[in-house]
């Protein structure tokens, strides 16, 4: 752990500077809490009036505090924290959570002040956590510095990271009512100092912490959250639930990379990368986090002739109908039933009546007794077949559903194998809950909600058996011609010449392009080509050629391209007569295979962004596209192949040829590593990028490069 958080994380006295007599401050409650959580370190008090609270004395001013102190905890007014600051830093004091609002959240005054408290922290070697924030809590130190309202959370194994002072009080007392606890939580506020990226290190070297959870409004610090969340992810799994989905994306880009690439789709990629969870509810993300914390993972099957493991689950009721709700969430998130073995319907068969269904999901009728119950299930855990299980538990008509609990929790506690329960109703299982949830058995009122944790266990499973990759770097790239070609010039659309140069120089096959200023040029400029050729307008006002018929095909003769010429500039000028038309782009017609789009943008968090897909005009209607962060490993560029309809296609399809799969993952890499070498471009498309017939290879038909 870096030495300069251990004071949060491990303090040996704290101060609280404004606390106050008064119950109904915030002083008050982190005072309250800091005395009541048990923690056996110096707890010292700061207030100018004097006087004592909790049989401890208010010492005038941060210099009068003894020994020992390495924390500092602000509960005062905006105006005065620069001061305090100051303060802590004379004192030797390094540590400082500032609670109190009254920052960037209120304006630029605010921010400024924000500004301030940065610059002292930074001058005097402080580190700061907030400010408007509610501060840290440890449940297994303890140490209690925030001011939430008592009683607090339960003592568990979920760590919770949070941008929302609000949320954190919500989750700990809906942690409290699931039965469920926290390990750490800490409420990150403004960040004008620490943020998320900094405390997922010291999180995961917490020995009770066995799951990180983030609620995130936004990161600031997009590669170095994905650099040290990848490595923390490798040991402790990491969900985050992201906010703010329906932010606008990107404005002002005119290709397709850049309109299909907003927000939400550099998270997206950023969590693959980072391998990070990602949930779409606060109940998802807590659904999952609990099953991580106390589940064993999934045992996959080994798949012939591939290093890919196979997951199938078992589902076990009392009632059909459920069992099908169980079946479909299953197969919705692509897990299969497990085919049983002989064996174990033989052992199936000995439990239950004859009416029962021995198939998977197995119905035990609705007289199952308890027995029953722990019979089935620990046949089913048995068969190799089955990776994990999902108990489907009712109210029993005949029996008590603590009873039937109390029967399966030692074969639970006794496999190697995840099960989850979809204990299903309100008052009549609470005690069954109760029990399962002191056991740490993860229960889930519906069938879905367990279904889905089953699925996150299985992700985590698949994450930890993919090895470490890098990211593939050619050795034949040439960055300083394209440095070179983006060294000079204003911001805006490169010369397609000089786009394909940037191509060429990373060893993506572009055709022989050449200009045109008169139909006579373009007609000796296709004969020198060689026939049939394509014509395009050439204007840098005019990214998307075809929208305005700015290109023109199949040209096969001198004079066709000489009258083609003619018709697409008067065509060109009367569409949009303020464009600057320079002529016309010649270029030799490439043989037929099939188009697919490639591109990449930068983002603004998290840097270049690359894209595979369908190609052609309606790139953005159909949608059929996949993005990750540049550069790629060779892993990542197949998974956005196989993740896209263009990329399957390029196998074969209804009597149609493979086309060179291998030369579209090649132009693919090489793209992305353009991308990544020269942040000087904004953004780079090549629409279409056609792929030829197997073992041919691809040719970049037409490049977009933006310069910024």
């Amino acid at each position: 752990m870096d030495a300069s958080l251990l004071p949060f994380f491990r303090p040996r006295g704290v101060v609280v500077v404004g606390v106050s007599r008064d119950p109904t401050k915030l002083g008050y409650g982190v005072a309250r809490n800091l005395v009541h959580s048990g923690y056996t370190g110096a707890i010292h008090f700061v207030n100018p009036r004097g006087g004592h609270l909790f049989d401890r004395p208010l010492h005038p001013r941060i210099a009068a505090v003894p020994d020992p102190v390495d924390l500092a905890v602000l509960v005062i007014p905006a105006a005065s924290v620069p001061e305090a600051l100051r303060g802590c830093a004379a004192r030797g004091i390094r540590a400082v959570t500032i609670a109190s609002g009254g920052f960037r959240e209120v304006g630029p005054e605010g921010a400024a002040l924000e500004a301030e408290c940065a610059r002292i922290a930074a001058e005097h070697g402080l580190r700061l956590l907030g400010p408007n924030c509610i501060g840290l809590l440890d449940t297994h130190l303890p140490c209690d510095t925030t001011f939430l309202p008592p009683p607090g959370p339960l003592a568990g194994e979920v760590a919770f990271l949070s941008h929302s002072g609000a949320i954190c009080a919500a989750v700990t007392d809906w942690a409290t009512g699931q039965g469920f606890g926290l390990s750490r939580l800490v409420s990150l506020g403004n960040q004008a100092d620490l943020t998320e990226a900094d405390l997922l290190a010291p999180t995961a070297e917490d020995p009770y912490t066995r799951v990180i959870t983030l609620y995130l409004e936004g990161i600031n610090h997009g590669r170095r959250f994905i650099e040290q969340a990848a490595q923390v992810s490798r040991r402790t799994p990491i969900l985050a639930l992201k906010v703010g989905r329906s932010a606008g994306g990107r404005r002002a880009v005119a290709s397709h990379t850049g309109a299909l690439a907003g927000q939400e789709v550099a998270y997206e990629a950023a969590f693959r990368r980072a391998g990070v969870i990602r949930a779409e509810t606060s109940e998802e993300m807590f659904d999952w986090a609990r099953a991580l914390a106390w589940c064993p993972l999934p045992v996959g099957q080994a798949v012939a002739g591939s290093n890919a493991k196979r997951y199938a689950m078992a589902v076990l009721t009392n009632a059909g109908g459920p069992g099908a709700v169980a079946a479909d969430a299953l197969e919705a998130h692509h897990l299969p039933l497990a085919e049983l073995s002989a064996h174990t319907q033989a052992a199936l068969r000995d439990l239950l009546p004859p009416a029962a269904s021995l198939r998977n999901p197995v119905d035990m009728l609705a007289s199952a007794s308890p027995a029953q119950y722990a019979g089935s299930l620990k046949a089913l855990l048995d068969d190799p077949a089955v990776s994990g299980a999902l108990v489907i538990l009712p109210p029993p008509p005949m029996y008590t559903a603590e009873a039937v609990v109390d029967a399966m929790l030692p074969v639970i506690q006794a496999a190697v194998k995840p099960v989850v329960i979809a204990l299903m109703g309100e008052a009549l299982i609470q005690r069954a809950a109760a029990r399962l949830r002191a056991a740490h058995v993860p229960d889930y009122r519906f069938p879905e909600r367990a279904a889905s944790a089953l699925a996150t266990l299985v992700q985590r499973a698949e994450a930890l058996a993919r090895p470490a990759e890098a990211p593939v770097l050619h050795c034949d790239v040439r960055p300083e011609v394209v440095a070179g070609l983006l060294g000079h010039g204003a911001e805006g659309w490169l010369d397609p010449v000089d786009a394909a140069r940037a191509l060429a120089a990373y060893g993506l096959p572009t055709p022989q392009l050449e200009l045109a200023r008169a139909p006579d040029e373009a007609a000796l400029a296709a004969a020198r080509l060689g026939f049939p050729v394509a014509l395009k307008i050439a204007s840098p006002d005019l990214p998307h050629k075809s929208d305005v018929g700015g290109v023109l095909l199949d040209l096969r003769d001198e004079a066709a391209v000489a009258a083609g010429f003619n018709a697409l500039v008067e065509r060109v000028r009367s569409a949009r007569p303020q464009a600057q038309v320079q002529g016309a782009h010649v270029q030799r017609l490439a043989p037929p295979g099939q188009d697919v789009i490639i591109g990449a943008v930068q983002d603004a968090q998290f840097g270049p962004l690359v894209m595979f897909g369908s190609g052609g005009v309606e790139a953005e209607a159909r949608r059929d596209v996949a993005f990750a962060l540049a550069p790629l490993t060779r892993a990542e560029a197949e998974a956005m192949l196989e993740a896209t309809w263009a990329g399957r296609r390029l196998r074969g399809f209804r009597g149609q040829p493979p086309a060179d799969r291998a030369a579209a993952l090649d132009a693919l890499l090489r793209l992305a590593q353009l991308a990544a070498d020269c942040p000087q471009l904004a953004e780079i498309e090549i629409n279409p990028l056609r792929v030829l017939a197997q073992g041919q290879g691809a040719v970049a038909i037409d490049v977009r490069a933006r310069r910024r």
